[in-house]
């Protein structure tokens, strides 16, 4: 089955590519292909292509320029925006982390030996925000929160979350990688931040991450060149960055039809599931208008996974770094639901290409294939 046919319900784990942008900007490298970092003024014409992107993001989230830096995944983003402040001498013991974070935030605290505790939640996806206050009165420490969860979608009051933080003096950082481009963000809120290029449709291999100047730090990733301010030595990946700027352009262009849309598709979704016997996973929080995270009423979900793909219809089983794995899904255990739920659970996300007949066919196929079950 060619990828064309394909209905696809898995954006949070990538957007298809948006193959304007990336036949653009893949042209402009095969005609414009020098290193950026060469004294030619053809090189430096290709450095300034970047500095623009800087410029946009600088722009955008009114941080300064000088605080993004470029890399290529999500994974390496997280990885340095952790490293460059517990590499720092005012934080490098500890940390308050969300249960709800991808797998690099984890295993980055576990690579610079940064001790953390996980912070209680609610059943309805949110962290326990008093728990926070009370940790942070009595041993302020930064904190790690996930704006947007990559299975439930849930929207974690970021605002708040800041206003403890900066009561206690004490920095906050966030993964936004499924809430950039997909709602309304207030960047003030964060002291750092991380998000990547193929979330929204600029294709792999191009990520940002934001990082706070006011702290001093002697971290670099990688050393060997002076590119991106001295934190990342290595050729930087002209057509990703640029693709991440139009991407974003686009995205951004049109988020509040598009939420309209999404929203719609997910209450026709999630309507139908609650027909069938199924369980909306914080149902009533606020969430992204894209995703729905869902416990089916049967434990055969390869049955339901293969059912649909036999249709050419694409869903997940949550985060992709853990879908392989079938492993029951931490957000759900932290949130007070069973090992067997979370085995029944299935992540259907939605966005910019979805059209309503896609929509339409999804609902079709889940009724037939859950009929039994109901």
């Amino acid at each position: 089955m060619s990828s064309s046919a394909i209905k696809y319900f898995d954006y949070n784990a990538t957007h298809p590519p948006l193959s304007e942008i990336l036949e653009k900007n893949l042209s402009l490298y095969l005609k414009s292909y020098f290193n950026p970092s060469g004294a030619s003024r053809f090189s430096l014409d290709r450095q300034s292509s970047i500095e623009e992107v800087r410029n946009y993001l600088a722009t955008l989230t009114k941080k300064p320029k000088k605080s993004f830096v470029f890399c290529s995944t999500g994974t390496e983003s997280n990885q340095i925006m952790l490293g460059y402040v517990f590499s720092s001498k005012h934080f490098n013991t500890a940390c308050y982390v969300s249960p709800f974070e991808h797998s690099s935030i984890y295993g980055a605290l576990d690579n610079l030996k940064v001790e953390y505790e996980i912070l209680k939640c609610k059943r309805d996806g949110y962290i326990d925000l008093d728990y926070l206050i009370e940790k942070m009165k009595s041993n302020p420490l930064p904190v790690v929160v996930l704006l947007a969860g990559n299975e439930t979608g849930v929207i974690q009051p970021y605002k708040e979350i800041a206003d403890v933080c900066r009561k206690h003096k004490m920095p906050f950082f966030s993964d936004l990688m499924q809430a950039y481009c997909k709602i309304p963000i207030d960047f003030s809120y964060f002291d750092g931040f991380t998000f990547s290029g193929h979330k929204i449709g600029g294709g792999m291999g191009g990520a940002v991450v934001c990082l706070p100047l006011d702290i001093k730090s002697d971290y670099k990733i990688f050393k060997g060149g002076n590119q991106e301010n001295n934190l990342r030595a290595g050729t930087e990946n002209t057509p990703s960055i640029l693709s991440i700027m139009d991407a974003s352009v686009l995205q951004l262009s049109t988020l509040e039809e598009k939420n309209i849309r999404l929203l719609k598709f997910r209450t026709s979704i999630e309507n139908n599931l609650k027909e069938k016997g199924c369980t909306i996973i914080a149902e009533n929080s606020n969430r992204l208008p894209s995703t729905t995270f869902v416990i089916l009423p049967t434990e055969d979900i390869d049955f339901i996974l293969m059912g649909l793909e036999e249709k050419g219809i694409i869903v997940s089983t949550g985060s992709s770094c853990k879908s392989r794995a079938r492993e029951a899904s931490p957000s759900l255990l932290s949130m007070g639901y069973t090992k067997e739920e979370a085995l029944r659970a299935i992540r259907i996300s939605t966005g910019y290409f979805t059209k309503e007949e896609d929509v339409e066919l999804l609902n079709l196929e889940l009724n037939k294939l859950l009929v039994n079950f109901c």
